[in-house]
């Protein structure tokens, strides 16, 4: 009886460490967005203490390393939505459409040569979509656009939309193929072809799941460093217009990292300010994501 009852003392114990073990791995994650916000907020509020926040949010100018400053962050906004729509239109339709393909419509041995190789795609370093945007497509664009700038936020956009794509394809089309095959078997059982099926009843269905593959992509399109630092310029230009060049939060946040700016200087806590704009731009996405899921699943 002893022997039992220590036995099943020894395993309660071991119970509870295991859990204690994967609550404390399970909050790594929250400390470390706790320490992100930390070191965020607390630079930003000195850079703050010499910048209003009105003209930081309204200046039209950005030129925090010249003598005559200007802190306009709508300037780095404006380069970072034209280059993050510009991806994202070359990537959600891109993406949904190969999504509906393989989930749907591919032979079971075409899906399982054409869905690694898709997620390759995702492995190939930033860097060298850059150099491929600057090199390649550029010159491509410039032939049907002889005055395209050779930095422009059009080509970076492209290649950011082309390196996005596997993570839309891929998330949503496992979201597809969760769709329970009793809701395609009613929808056949009506006289719908297998289009009208993945159209009307399978997206609709795994809608939830393919506005997590969209938000994570404005995520990934929003946070991208490497292909707008070669291919856009880092030309700090308040601009909508994509054959231009322009800088984009990331890219200045790289450029000043790299410099030779004092720590503490204004000028270096102006990537602090930047990096919690673009968080707080980032976090709204996620919560418009996160309502549009919610909707959607309670609607299916």
């Amino acid at each position: 009886m002893a022997a039992r009852l220590a036995h099943r003392r020894s395993r309660i114990l071991r119970e509870k460490a295991i859990e204690l073990l994967l609550f404390l791995a399970a909050m790594v994650s929250v400390f470390t967005t706790i320490g992100i916000v930390y070191v965020l907020v607390k630079e930003s509020v000195v850079f703050f203490q010499h910048v209003p926040l009105l003209d930081f949010l309204t200046d039209t100018q950005w030129t925090p390393l010249f003598d005559d400053a200007h802190f306009g962050i709508v300037v780095l906004l404006s380069g970072t939505l034209t280059s993050s729509l510009v991806a994202l239109a070359i990537a959600i339709p891109l993406g949904t459409l190969i999504a509906i393909y393989l989930s749907e419509f591919a032979p079971f041995s075409v899906r399982e040569v054409a869905k690694p190789f898709l997620e390759l795609l995702g492995g190939v370093p930033t860097i060298i979509y850059g150099y491929f945007a600057l090199l390649f497509v550029t010159p491509i664009l410039q032939w049907f656009y002889p005055e395209l700038p050779g930095f422009n936020l059009l080509s970076a956009g492209i290649v950011m939309g082309i390196m996005i794509v596997p993570y839309v394809a891929s998330i949503s089309e496992d979201a597809m193929r969760a769709v329970p095959m009793s809701l395609r078997e009613g929808s056949y059982a009506m006289g719908a072809t297998r289009f009208q099926t993945a159209v009307n009843v399978v997206v609709p269905a795994a809608f939830s799941g393919i506005a997590s593959a969209y938000i994570l992509g404005i995520s990934r399109a929003v946070g991208e460093t490497m292909i707008l630092a070669v291919a856009a310029g880092m030309q700090p230009n308040l601009t909508f217009n994509p054959l231009e060049p322009a800088a984009t939060i990331t890219a200045f946040i790289v450029q000043v990292a790299l410099g030779d700016l004092p720590h503490g200087s204004v000028g270096y806590q102006t990537i602090f300010a930047a990096g919690l704009t673009l968080m707080l731009f980032t976090l709204a996405c996620n919560v418009a994501g996160h309502v549009l899921r919610k909707t959607f699943r309670e609607a299916y």
